[in-house]
């Protein structure tokens, strides 16, 4: 088995709007606000609060095509069954709001984690741990037709167990996939490897999952949004399969074939995890210009720049990065490619689901946020007086989101 099984998928239920308490703000953005809450009815302590994605529909004529970007989302949701990709707890609908409910993550995005190290950047043992989850999210995805189209380390979440999950479906879209061989199929192999010396602090945490490590030797920035809308160009198609004409993304993380217009399929989201883990391994894109057309040029035509000696991770990382889209690694046989790659020698894909003690895992306790949050108020109410006039607006009683490692969906992007 290549890819951890998927747990149970219990059926959404139709939340009751006027059970629902707010305990705190996670995110705002073009989309709507995202709270954390309880049902007073069925949690009333608030021992197991969760994310709700709240979108106010009477605004939403300003915001282009958030209404459908937001029912969007909520149909992937409801198709979602994997251990590294949320699940739809359930949603509600009024003639004024459209809510869903998906599972809190205490442990913040893997940009926030990134900040909190102390140079700002991860060991390349606990990016392959992040990785490898990553990868089995985006093969999962991928089978299933979608193209996630906004990996970014805002939207890796560190769910209370410390392993990942995706995030933000609404820029995903379905396409028809290639039909290559070896699609799916995964060749294991059997070797026999040295055993590598592993930091001590990642030591513990890391051998459950991989047999040997192969190592051949302050202010919290969110990248930039750089979403338009979609225009139709009359381009060729790739050899078989389907492509989007839609120009969809984040900044620094947009792939070439998307800043041409030549229309673009999965290898999309196998370039921005090339991006993503440069800069896990760097702590910056490698593309990143002094504004958006200068980085545009750079990832049209710029290499990555590396330092010191050349490593597998860095390999990777090359041929993530190629710029013809047919050529990158990914395009032929999706993950099982990438899973192949020498830097993941060793890991047991079968076996990630049982790491229990993952690199970090995030404090449960939720005591000071219940406390705070008992003097919050009801979702209705709160967009109530959000939409009073201004002179007799009251003061939000919730706080306002802040760059903490502890909240656990990440705002919103802008486009």
């Amino acid at each position: 088995m290549d890819t951890p099984p998927s747990p149970p998928h219990p059926q959404p239920i139709s939340l009751n709007l006027d059970n629902l308490k707010a305990l705190k703000i996670l995110g705002k953005g073009a989309m709507g606000t995202v709270f954390l809450v309880h049902d007073t009815t069925t949690d009333p302590s608030a021992r197991s609060p969760f994310a709700l994605k709240v979108a106010d529909k009477s605004s939403l004529h300003t915001k282009h095509d958030a209404d459908r970007r937001a029912r969007w989302e909520i149909r992937v949701l409801t198709r979602l069954s994997h251990p590294f990709l949320p699940k739809l707890i359930g949603s509600f609908e009024t003639e004024d709001l459209l809510a869903w409910a998906v599972p809190y993550c205490p442990g913040g995005d893997l940009n926030v984690l990134r900040y909190r190290q102390n140079d700002r950047v991860f060991s390349p043992a606990v990016i392959r741990f992040y990785l490898s989850e990553i990868i089995c999210a985006l093969e999962y995805l991928h089978n299933m037709g979608i193209a996630y189209r906004d990996l970014k380390p805002e939207n890796v979440l560190v769910q209370k167990s410390g392993h990942v999950t995706l995030t933000d479906f609404d820029l995903s879209r379905t396409l028809a996939k290639k039909t290559t061989a070896s699609t799916t199929t995964f060749e294991k192999r059997s070797h026999k490897v040295p055993v590598l010396e592993i930091p001590k602090k990642h030591r513990r945490m890391l051998t459950h999952w991989i047999q040997a490590l192969p190592d051949n030797n302050n202010r919290l920035k969110k990248a930039k949004s750089a979403r338009v809308s979609p225009v139709s160009r009359k381009k060729p198609s790739f050899d078989n399969g389907e492509r989007s004409n839609s120009f969809v993304g984040t900044e620094e993380y947009v792939s070439p074939e998307v800043v041409r217009g030549d229309g673009h399929e999965f290898a999309v989201d196998w370039w921005a995890l090339g991006i993503l883990t440069y800069e896990m391994l760097y702590g910056t894109t490698p593309f990143k210009g002094r504004n958006r057309k200068e980085t545009f040029r750079n990832v049209l035509m710029k290499a990555p720049e590396f330092v010191g000696k050349r490593t597998d991770l860095m390999d990777l990382i090359q041929r993530l990065l190629e710029k013809d889209a047919t050529k990158r690694l990914g395009y032929q046989r999706g993950a099982c490619e990438i899973k192949e790659h020498v830097f993941f020698k060793g890991v047991r894909w079968d076996l990630l689901t049982d790491v229990l003690r993952p690199p970090y895992i995030p404090s449960s306790d939720l005591t000071e946020i219940v406390t705070k949050g008992n003097a919050g108020i009801g979702i209705r109410e709160y967009f109530q007086n959000l939409r009073a006039p201004p002179p007799s607006m009251p003061p939000s009683p919730l706080p306002s989101p802040t760059p903490d490692p502890c909240r656990g969906i990440t705002s919103f992007s802008e486009y």
